[in-house]
C-alpha cells in the first residue's frame, strides 16, 4: 500500500490525479499540501472524491521552506511517504520572470528539499514539453539540454526546474512533460483560458460569417492532450517500480497541424473551416512580411489592439506551434496493455467547446436572451420613480429586461415595481440616497447578492437648476446640490459597480445629459456644468475599461415635460418630448450602444458653438434677455416681450422653434 503527498491538488491536472489515485486499492493515503487560502475549496473537492478517509490536508506553502510545514508535521511524515508528486506550479505564458520564478524554480528547490527531508522514496516533477523549447527535429524523452533557446520566463523556469530535480541525489525521481494540457475530454472541465482555448474567441465571432471556402497559412505543428489522458497515464506510472531517473512525454503520438486544431474548433463551433492550406513557400512568405511589419511604426500597436480585443496575448503568436516533435515511443511502452491512450481531437473538440462557451467565454456576460437585446438584462435605472426614469423602467421590462429601480422613495418605486409586474414583467426596488456613499453601496450589494450580476446602468436622476448667476452670488450651495446628485451621484454608483462589471468583461452605461451641454444655455451655469463633468468622466473612462467590454453612452437629451421643468412655467409653451419618447432614447442606447444620442437640434447648436462662439454668445444674450428667471428662481418670471408666460412673442416664438428642445 502506498503513501503520497501531492502539491498542487487544487489545479486542473492535480484534482482529476487525486482523484483517481484515491480510487486505486494499493493506495493508503494521500497527504495534500494546501496554502490556507485554498484549504476551503480543497476540502470541498475532497468531499466528491471517493474513499475520503484517506485524505489529509496539510497547510503548506511551496514558496516557504520547508514547504512552511511546522516540526511536528514533519516529524509524522518522515519516512512515512513512498511518493511525492510535485504538480504545484505557475502555468503562464505571460507571467513576468520574476512571478514565474518564486512558483517553478523557488517552488520547486523547495518541494526538493522537503522531499529529502522526509526521505521519500521518489520525488515525480511535473515539467512541460516547453523545456525543449526551439528545438528543430525530434526531441526524445532522453534529451534535456540540448542547446535549445527558450523563448519565455515559462519556457526558462519550467527548464531550471526540470535541471534541478536531474542534479539533485538526495531522492531518486520521475520526470512528465505534459503538452498542451487542455479540458477532460468527456466533460470538457478546463479551469483557465491557456493555448488553443486563447482561438475560441475569434472563433466564436466567426460563427456568423458565411460558410465559404477558406485559406490559411501553414503556420506550423502543436500538441495538445486532455487532461484526463494525462491524469490517467500518470496513475499508472507513478506507482509502478522500477522507472526511476526516466522522463515520461505525455504527449500526442503524432504532432498536429495548428490549422487542423483550428478546424477542429471550428466545426464545434459552427465556424468556416480553412478549406484550403497555403503552401510551404507562400506561408513562409506571408509569416515572414507579418514579422517584418512589426517593425513599421504604429504596426504593432494596432496589431496588440485588435489581439486585445480578441484576449489573445501577444506572446501566442510565437508560441501557437511547436518547433520540436515529441517522441513518445517510451511512454507508451511503458502504458501499453494499460488502455491509456490520447484521443483523437475531433472526436473530444466539442465537449471543450461546449464547456468554455458556457463556463470560460470572457465576453459569455455579453449573451442575451431570445427574445432580444435587453432580454434577460439586469438594468439599474436610477431616478426611477417617476419621469424619464419610470418610463425607461417600463419599456426595458416590456422587451424582457429585469429593472432595478433606485430612487429615495420606497413608496413611489414600489408603485412602478407595482404596474410592471401586473403586465407580466420584473423589476426590484432599491431605495437608495446617491449622495451616500454607504447608501449606495447598500443597494449594490443588495443588487449582486439578489441578482448575480448587473448587466447595464442608466444614469438618470438628476437635480435641475435653472437661475441667473446674478441671483447666485449667495447661492454657493446651488452648485454643490447640482454636482452632489449630477455628477458625484454617478460616479459613485458608477464606482461601485465597475469592477463587477470588469470582472465579467461586459457592462454599458448610459448617461441622461443635457443639450445644453452641446451650447451654451443661459441660467443653467450649475446644471450643465455638472452634466458635462459626467460627459468628460465617462469619455475618459471609456478609454480605459475599452478592453473590459464595458462601454458608454451620452444622450443630450433635449428639454422633456417632467415634474423637473415644472417650475419653470414657460416651458409650458415650449415644444418638449414625452417621458416616454425620452425613454425610447434610452432604449436605443441600451440596445445600440452608441457613443452618443442627440437631436438634430442639438447637433446644429454644437456645430454652430465651433464654428461661430461669437454669434451663438449673441444669441444665447438674447435668450437670456427674453426669457426670465422664475419666480421660483427668485425672478420676476415675466417675459421682457410678449404677453406672457404661456403666450409667447414671435421672436422668444421663433427661438424656441430654431432650437427645439433647448433649456432656455
Amino acid at each position: 500500500m502506498a503513501r503520497y503527498l501531492v502539491t498542487g491538488a487544487t489545479g486542473l491536472i492535480g484534482r482529476h490525479f487525486t482523484r483517481l489515485l484515491l480510487e486505486r486499492d494499493d493506495t493508503d493515503k494521500v497527504t495534500l499540501l494546501v496554502r490556507e487560502s485554498s484549504k476551503d475549496r480543497l476540502a470541498g473537492l475532497v468531499r466528491e472524491w471517493p474513499n475520503r478517509d484517506r485524505v489529509a490536508l496539510l497547510v503548506g506553502n511551496i514558496g516557504e521552506d520547508k514547504l512552511g510545514v511546522g516540526e511536528t508535521a514533519l516529524a509524522e511524515l518522515r519516512g512515512e511517504v513512498d511518493h511525492v508528486v510535485h504538480l504545484a506550479a505557475l502555468y503562464d505564458l505571460t507571467a513576468d520572470d520574476e512571478t514565474s520564478v518564486k512558483a517553478n524554480v523557488d517552488g520547486t528547490r523547495n518541494v526538493i528539499e522537503f522531499a529529502a527531508e522526509l526521505r521519500a522514496g521518489c520525488l515525480h516533477h511535473v515539467s512541460s514539453v516547453a523545456v525543449a523549447g526551439d528545438h528543430p527535429g525530434i526531441f526524445t524523452e532522453e534529451m534535456f539540454d540540448a542547446g535549445q533557446r527558450l523563448v519565455t520566463p515559462y519556457h526558462r523556469t519550467k527548464f531550471e526546474a526540470e535541471k534541478l530535480v536531474r542534479e539533485q541525489h538526495d531522492v531518486p525521481w520521475r520526470v512528465y512533460r505534459p503538452a498542451v494540457v487542455v479540458g477532460h475530454s468527456q466533460t470538457g472541465e478546463m479551469d483557465k483560458i491557456d493555448g488553443p482555448y486563447y482561438l475560441f474567441n475569434a472563433i466564436s465571432r466567426l460563427t456568423s460569417v458565411p460558410n465559404l471556402p477558406f485559406a490559411g497559412p501553414d503556420v506550423g505543428d502543436t500538441n495538445i492532450v486532455p487532461v484526463d489522458y494525462v491524469a490517467k497515464a500518470m496513475v499508472e506510472l507513478v506507482p509502478r517500480a522500477g522507472l526511476d531517473g526516466r522522463t515520461f512525454h505525455l504527449v500526442n503520438p503524432e504532432p498536429q497541424p495548428v490549422v487542423s486544431v483550428y478546424n477542429a474548433f471550428a466545426k464545434a463551433a459552427g465556424a468556416p473551416r480553412i478549406n484550403v492550406e497555403l503552401g510551404e513557400r507562400v506561408s513562409a512568405g506571408l509569416l515572414g512580411l507579418a514579422k517584418l511589419s512589426e517593425h513599421v511604426p504604429g504596426v504593432s500597436i494596432a496589431r496588440d489592439a485588435v489581439l486585445s480585443r480578441l484576449g489573445i496575448p501577444p506572446v501566442m503568436l510565437a508560441t501557437a506551434s511547436f518547433a520540436p516533435v515529441f517522441s513518445s515511443s517510451a511512454t507508451r511502452r511503458a502504458l501499453a496493455g494499460s488502455g491509456v491512450d490520447v484521443p483523437p481531437l475531433d472526436d473530444y473538440a466539442p465537449a471543450l467547446w461546449r464547456y468554455w462557451r458556457e463556463h470560460l467565454d470572457p465576453f459569455r456576460a455579453r449573451k442575451h436572451g431570445p427574445r432580444g437585446e435587453l432580454d434577460g438584462r439586469r438594468v439599474v435605472i436610477t431616478g426611477a420613480s417617476s419621469g424619464i426614469g419610470r418610463a425607461t423602467a417600463l419599456r426595458v421590462a416590456a422587451e424582457g429586461a429585469v429593472p432595478l429601480l433606485v430612487a429615495r422613495r420606497r413608496p413611489e418605486l414600489e408603485e412602478v415595481r407595482d404596474e410592471i409586474v401586473a403586465a407580466g414583467g420584473q423589476a426590484s426596488v432599491y431605495p437608495a440616497d446617491l449622495t451616500d456613499e454607504e447608501s449606495v453601496h447598500k443597494a449594490v450589494d443588495a443588487m449582486l447578492a439578489e441578482h448575480g450580476r448587473v448587466d447595464m446602468l442608466v444614469n438618470n436622476a438628476g437635480r435641475s437648476i435653472r437661475r441667473s448667476v446674478r441671483l447666485s452670488y449667495d447661492r454657493y450651495h446651488d452648485f454643490e446640490r447640482a454636482m452632489a446628485i449630477n455628477y458625484f451621484g454617478a460616479v459613485r454608483l458608477l464606482l461601485a459597480l465597475l469592477p463587477h462589471m470588469t470582472e465579467r468583461k461586459f457592462g454599458h452605461i448610459v448617461n441622461v445629459s443635457s443639450i445644453g451641454v452641446q451650447g451654451i444655455a443661459p441660467r443653467f451655469s450649475a446644471y450643465v456644468a455638472s452634466k458635462a463633468a459626467l460627459d468628460y468622466f465617462s469619455k475618459i473612462v471609456a478609454t480605459e475599461t475599452h478592453g473590459d467590454g464595458i462601454t458608454f453612452t451620452t444622450i443630450h437629451m433635449p428639454l422633456v415635460r417632467t415634474p423637473m421643468i415644472r417650475p419653470t412655467k414657460i416651458y409650458d409653451a415650449f415644444p418638449t418630448k414625452s417621458p416616454e419618447q425620452a425613454a425610447g432614447m434610452v432604449v436605443k442606447a441600451l440596445k445600440e450602444r452608441p457613443k452618443h444620442i442627440g437631436t438634430p437640434e442639438g447637433y446644429l447648436i454644437q456645430a454652430a458653438y465651433a464654428l461661430a462662439p461669437g454669434v451663438v454668445d449673441a444669441i444665447a444674450y438674447e435668450g437670456y434677455r427674453i426669457f426670465p428667471d422664475s419666480t421660483a428662481a427668485g425672478g420676476s418670471g415675466r417675459l421682457n416681450i410678449g404677453k406672457g408666460e404661456r403666450h409667447l412673442s414671435r421672436a422668444a416664438t421663433a427661438l424656441v422653434k430654431l432650437t427645439r428642445g433647448f433649456h432656455w
